[in-house]
Parts: structure tokens; C-alpha cells; sequence
């Protein structure tokens, strides 16, 4: 009966992570189009995507710790599906510059937890040695909720109408919600997988996060692979747009959809393949895709090696999306730090894209498209580099911190 429940569990957890990315879509290129068509000036436009962005980082670590609190992991996600919901609808029928402000702020905390709360679920539902490939699993039907759900809203704006793209996007929360009530709870479980809450850890123990030399490693290569990889696409589609003329959109349109298919299809295998060769085989595998890709842009951004080009990112970011909860599962070893741990990590991976976006555009004014590549490959071998001398495999690898953690 147990092992019913649990397969039924991550049959849904599937679902759930396809509906919530189908569902978070609409907070992508939609909102341009849709301020753009309620008479917004890219000025404003830019200032609530900015709003957005910079509480999103901000939000990663409270979020964290509020998941880390609540043992009821299901009602958090819950809250955030709604809390996306309201955001996503409030931009439809309100696209004045206060309630779409607030929209995007809220959206940057409630995309954290939904994420986060998402990520807490899969553990108590899959035994440590099925974790990987489970979580290559969640990789995939993100991807596939991502590509289908751009498509879908694509044609509903096309054919509707801007601010309905935002009322579908919302109306995905309510089969999401749906397919969450379905996923087991801890007490129907025989044999609950145990993890302990942030309440019920001693006030230290987040602090020996910051002692463990494997988690600061990871969390500089978190930044060091952002940091050569944020860059790559927005530059080189600029250039890829403009030589394609008429066929901008659709060039663009599949540099971004190209790397989703490929995540989707490699996920699980990234997840299975960590399992058996260790975490940091797989994450130098992912990493050297980074100077690749540069090098490959830095020859020649046409559209034909744009396109091309982005079969290496979706490797890289499969490999990433895989291992970035997998290895801080590994560190925290259900010590209720989990979801902290994981926001830590990714406010690293946002300051690491936003130096790179800012440092790769002005290096592209200054000195031209082929050196702020060259610069961006130095970048992604020093990555690689990083991660061969201080990573550690923290699969094979005890907890230095075991002893101190509640049971």
C-alpha cells in the first residue's frame, strides 16, 4: 500500500511541476507585450521587470526559511500556487504601474516558495537513492510545462488578447492545486521519510552552513557558472536578430525553446548518471559546455550557430537544474536546512548572473561581440577549473556535521 501511495505521489509530483511552469510562463516576455499594450514606455516597463528581479533574489532566503519551518511542506506550496494566481490576475485587470509594482514583487517571493516547496516534497517522497534521478524527473516536466505553456499562451494572446495571456496562465494554478491536494502527506506514509523543521533545530545550525567547506565551495561555482553563462544568450541572440531581420521572433523564439527540449529529454539521465558517477563528474560534464558555447558564439553568432550553440545550454542547464538541490540535499542530509541552504545557493547564482549581464554588455560596447564571448569562455574554463580543485563529491562524502543535527 505504501509503495501504491508513493508512486502515485511522484506520478502527480510530475504533473505538479509541468502545471506550476505552465503557470509561471506568464511572468516571462508576456508582460512586455502586455504593458506595452496598455501604452507603457520601455522606461517603466524596465522598472517593474527590475522590481521583479531584485525581489526575487531577496526573496530566496526568507522563502527558504519559511519552508524550512512549516512541516506541512504541501500547504506552503499551496500558498505560493495562490499567491501566483492573485499576482498573475492582478496583472491582467490592473496594468497600471502600482498594482503590476506589487504584482511582480509578489511574484518573486511566491516563485521561491513554489520552487523551494516543490523541492522539500520530493525529498519526503523518494528514498536518498532515487533522488537524483526524481529530481531529473522534476527537470524534465518543468521543461515541458515551460515550452508548452510559452506555446499556449502564445496563441491565446494571439488570438484573444494580451491581458488573457495572464487570466490562462492563472487558470493553470487551479489544476495545479488540484494535483498537489492529491500528493501524499507524511502521515500517509508507513514509513515517513524524517525531516526535521527549522523549529526544531538549535539556534547554531545554520551557521554550520557556513563552516562547511563543500557547501561554500558549491555555492562559488554556483555563482562562477552564472557568471559565465547569464550573458551568452541575450548577447548573441542581439546579434542573431538583427542579421536574421524578418525572422527575428523566430529565431529568437527557438534559441529559447531549442534548450527546454533538450533538458527534457537528458534530465533523468543527469539524475540516474549523478547517481553512479558522483556529483562532481556530472557537474564538470555541465560546466564545460560553458566554453564551448562561448567559443562557438565568439566564431560566429549567426542565427544557424545561435541555434546550434543552444543544444550545449540545454546540457548545461539540465546538468545544473539537476544537481543544484541534489548536492544541497547531500550537505543538509534532512537537518531541517534544506530549503535555506537551496536559497543561499541561488541568491549566489542571481548575484553571478547579474555581474555577468552587466559586465558582458558593456565589454560588448566597448570592444565588440567576439571579445566579450572570448572573455565569457575565459570565464566558463575558469568554472571548470574551480570546480576540478575545491568541489567535492558530496555523495561519497560524510557530514562533518552529522553528530550536531537533530535525528
Amino acid at each position: 500500500m505504501t509503495v501504491t501511495i508513493a508512486a502515485a505521489g511522484l506520478a502527480n509530483l510530475g504533473w505538479l511541476n509541468l502545471l506550476v511552469a505552465d503557470m509561471q510562463t506568464g511572468f516571462g516576455p508576456f508582460i512586455s507585450v502586455r504593458l506595452t499594450d496598455a501604452g507603457w514606455n520601455t522606461e517603466q516597463i524596465g522598472a517593474v521587470l527590475s522590481a521583479g528581479t531584485v525581489a526575487a533574489v531577496l526573496a530566496q532566503v526568507p522563502a527558504g526559511m519559511l519552508v524550512d519551518y512549516f512541516a506541512n511542506k504541501r500547504l506552503v506550496a499551496a500558498a505560493g500556487i495562490v499567491g501566483t494566481m492573485l499576482a498573475l490576475l492582478l496583472i491582467a485587470m490592473h496594468p497600471t504601474f502600482v498594482p503590476v509594482l506589487i504584482a511582480e514583487i509578489a511574484s518573486g517571493f511566491t516563485g521561491a516558495v513554489l520552487v523551494l516547496g516543490i523541492a522539500a516534497i520530493t525529498l519526503t517522497l523518494t528514498s536518498r537513492a532515487a533522488l537524483g534521478e526524481r529530481l531529473g524527473s522534476n527537470v524534465r516536466f518543468a521543461a515541458i510545462g515551460a515550452a508548452s505553456g510559452s506555446v499556449l499562451l502564445g496563441l491565446v494572446g494571439s488570438w484573444l488578447s494580451p491581458s488573457m495571456v495572464f487570466v490562462a496562465a492563472a487558470a493553470c494554478g487551479l489544476p495545479a492545486l488540484f494535483v498537489l491536494s492529491r500528493l501524499p502527506g507524511p502521515a500517509m506514509l508507513r514509513r515517513p521519510r524524517r525531516q526535521a523543521t527549522a523549529r526544531e533545530l538549535p539556534p547554531q545550525a545554520r551557521r554550520l552552513l557556513f563552516r562547511d567547506r563543500r557547501f561554500l565551495a558549491f555555492i562559488a561555482c554556483c555563482a562562477a557558472f552564472h557568471l559565465a553563462n547569464a550573458a551568452q544568450l541575450p548577447l548573441a541572440a542581439t546579434e542573431a536578430a538583427h542579421r536574421a531581420g524578418t525572422w527575428a521572433d523566430i529565431v529568437t523564439g527557438t534559441a529559447i525553446t531549442e534548450p527546454q527540449i533538450m533538458v527534457a529529454l537528458v534530465s533523468p539521465w543527469v539524475g540516474r548518471l549523478a547517481n553512479r558517477r558522483g556529483r562532481r563528474f556530472v557537474l564538470l560534464v555541465g560546466f564545460c559546455a560553458l566554453p564551448a558555447r562561448a567559443l562557438l558564439f565568439a566564431l560566429s553568432p549567426t542565427p544557424e550557430m545561435v541555434i546550434g550553440a543552444q543544444s550545449l545550454d540545454g546540457v548545461s542547464a539540465a546538468v545544473f537544474g539537476v544537481l543544484l538541490p541534489l548536492v544541497v540535499a547531500d550537505i543538509t542530509q534532512g537537518g531541517g536546512r534544506f530549503n535555506f541552504a537551496l536559497g543561499i545557493a541561488s541568491v549566489a547564482c542571481a548575484l553571478g548572473a547579474a555581474v555577468s549581464n552587466a559586465a558582458a554588455g558593456a565589454l560588448a560596447q566597448k570592444a565588440g561581440l567576439p571579445v566579450a564571448f572570448l572573455a565569457l569562455a575565459a570565464l566558463g574554463a575558469g568554472a571548470v577549473a574551480l570546480v576540478w580543485a575545491i568541489m567535492p563529491d558530496t555523495a561519497q562524502l560524510p557530514d562533518p556535521h552529522k553528530r550536531q543535527e537533530p535525528a
